[in-house]
């Protein structure tokens, strides 16, 4: 994800199953319920460019972890990084999608240790630094949480051509999101190799995250 990542990666593609319609993790989908676009570009305008790879994917960000801390994407070189954007108070889909990922990796050890799960939050106004802290390492403590402001969370989300807008629950002042929940993998040198669909289940991503670990990465055979 440096600079010139968006113009030196090989041609993304879907690492797995290719999808032909949007699919929206945690979505409630009640009548009338009215979304509200985070971002600025529809849903299916933005599937359409990473599933036919008509548009780079992926790029630097700097965020905030769940400790507190800055971080960027050029701390991360060297690692191949598990990209997942999705909300704490999510349901089931993004639960379900980080345990997959985390057990992948887990699974993977000692080769695991070069993999880096990233959490991006979508949801950056309830989902502080101090209440991903207390949700994050609840899956692993190799998963890192990140968050944000509302445009710097929408920076990268965008980037990766992720959708979601806040669908207000009836009769509440509260909200769920609609989003979009793919599982986005970065090289070690930082440039987007390609996704997995939601749901993909732990023993598909970790087939697929041993063939892209770095070069000399031990793994359990």
């Amino acid at each position: 994800m440096g600079r010139d990542a968006p113009k030196t990666a090989p041609a993304p593609r879907a690492l797995g199953w290719l999808f032909a319609a949007a699919l929206l993790a945690g979505s409630t989908g009640g009548a009338g319920a009215q979304a509200d676009p985070a971002p600025d570009r529809s849903a299916a305008e933005l599937m359409d460019a990473l599933m036919w790879n008509r548009e780079p994917v992926g790029g630097p960000f700097s965020l905030i972890d769940h400790t507190g801390k800055v971080r960027t994407d050029a701390e991360f070189r060297g690692k191949l990084l598990v990209i997942y954007f999705g909300y704490t108070y999510c349901p089931d889909i993004c639960p379900t999608d980080l345990q997959s990922i985390t057990q992948a990796a887990d699974t993977l050890d000692p080769a695991g240790t070069a993999i880096q799960p990233l959490f991006i939050t979508i949801d950056p106004e309830r989902d502080t630094p101090e209440h991903l802290a207390q949700y994050v390492p609840s899956f692993s403590p190799r998963l890192i949480g990140l968050t944000g402001s509302p445009d710097a969370v929408r920076r990268i989300a965008l980037a990766y051509k992720v959708y979601y807008a806040k669908a207000p629950l009836p009769a509440s002042s509260d909200y769920t999101i609609d989003h979009t929940g793919f599982i986005y993998l970065v090289d070690p040198a930082g440039l987007y190799l390609g996704f997995l669909p939601p749901g993909t289940p732990a023993d598909r991503l970790e087939h697929v995250l041993r063939e892209h670990l770095p070069a000399g990465a031990g793994s359990r055979r």
